[in-house]
């Protein structure tokens, strides 16, 4: 997967250096990962719910074509405080402008970061992100496990306060990134995992992921109420391969860049994956999707080194219990896998830090089962309790202090 990056020409800056005001210091604030593709959105209006996890004085937005089968024209772009639903508050809204431009061509495999809009945003704001699609669009890049509702209509209706919708999804259409300029000094989190970091278990539409419970707590958290937390999490995400489904997306150690070390402020990944390369290898036995724990235990490793590079740490969490879950996914070969691995995180001293999220969530009397009480039914995904429990499990003073 390749990203097209513009840049601008340094011609005469050197004229106005002295008298420009200082280049404002981004910290990303939401993301999304894109890891597939809709059908075309042609001639449409997209409106999508996101909530920042801190704010700032202005804001800007990521717009990608990475999956697309052509160019896209997008615009015009608008971004306004949500209401109920689909509904905008009145008087909130503003234009988001392409070097001046309130439309943007993005090459196929391109993305685009928006001109700043100057708009006080406070942490865990809903917004409302409206996108235009052009006439011609081919198909559209996705996060395909958005939870969260996102609303269609027909023509331009970006700057409708009460959108007139026509169709409804619940996948993140082209928006992949939301930065604000903080004002003080901030930092990011970047959350990089599976369908169980991705929200999968969690209510729809509540913000329930356990991601958006440890931004909250980081708001309650005295002195770090500027750290964000970006979930990157991909439903059906793999640490070493990528997709071949039903495992889906690039691979933890294809995206990490894109979706973790190149994100603005971020200064710690949290890696909570693995779980599906082990049950690749029930699904694709003696194929190179079977895989061993030492294999998943490298590519972890090389993570940490890559992040390490970047003077990123990376806090590392142990895999979920899976017993319960259908064969071929879960079998008594998977869960040595998943023990070995998650001694290795407990104990390889690889990681800054250890976050034992298996412990937190597994019944005492079955350890290799999720408790009931965190169980959303199909004995992997959390439920909305679960979720709580992983970001209750984080030791937030200790684990994210300011490198």
């Amino acid at each position: 997967m390749k990203r097209v990056v513009a840049f601008c020409g340094l011609s005469g800056l050197s004229m106005v250096a002295a008298h420009a005001a200082p280049a404002p210091s981004w910290v990303a604030t939401w993301s999304a990962s894109p890891d597939s593709t809709l059908p075309t959105l042609a001639g449409t209006t997209v409106r999508e719910a996101i909530r920042t996890s801190v704010g700032g004085t202005e804001v800007r937005l990521e717009l990608s074509n990475v999956n697309g089968t052509g160019p896209v024209t997008l615009g015009p772009v608008r971004v306004a405080q949500r209401a109920d639903g689909a509904a905008i508050v009145p008087g909130s809204d503003h234009a988001v402008m392409f070097h001046g431009q309130p439309t943007v061509t993005l090459a196929k495999g391109g993305t685009a970061t928006s001109d700043p809009v100057a708009m006080t945003v406070s942490p865990w704001q809903a917004l409302a992100v409206s996108i235009h699609v052009g006439d011609g669009a081919g198909a559209t890049t996705a996060h395909g496990v958005g939870n969260q509702t996102a609303w269609i209509a027909k023509g331009d209706a970006t700057g409708d306060a009460a959108f007139p919708v026509q169709e409804k999804v619940s996948s993140r259409l082209f928006l992949t990134g939301v930065d604000v300029a903080p004002g003080t000094s901030g930092y990011a989190i970047a959350v990089l995992g599976d369908s169980i970091s991705d929200g999968v278990g969690s209510t729809p539409d509540t913000d329930a992921r356990w991601p958006d419970d440890l931004a909250s707590a980081l708001q309650h958290t005295a002195g770090m109420n500027n750290v964000a937390v970006l979930d990157e999490g991909v439903a059906g995400n793999r640490v070493l391969h990528d997709e071949h489904l039903p495992f889906i997306g690039p691979s933890a150690l294809t995206r990490l860049d894109a979706d973790a070390l190149n994100k603005p402020g971020v200064r710690y990944v949290v890696l909570l994956e693995g779980i599906n390369d082990i049950s690749a290898s029930s699904y694709f036995p003696g194929t190179p999707d079977d895989v061993t724990a030492q294999q998943i235990i490298d590519g972890m490793k090389t993570i940490v080194a890559r992040a390490h590079a970047r003077k990123v740490k990376v806090i590392g969490a142990t895999l979920l219990p899976f017993d319960g879950l259908e064969w071929p996914f879960h079998s008594a070969d998977g869960e040595a896998k998943r023990q070995a691995v998650n001694a290795w995180i407990r104990n390889g001293h690889a990681f800054d830090g250890v976050v034992d999220t298996d412990k937190a969530l597994r019944d005492p009397a079955h350890p290799e089962r999720l408790l009931a009480a965190y169980d959303s039914g199909d004995h992997l995904h959390p439920n909305d309790a679960g979720h709580k429990a992983i970001a209750a499990a984080f030791d937030i003073p200790v684990l994210f202090a300011k490198p």
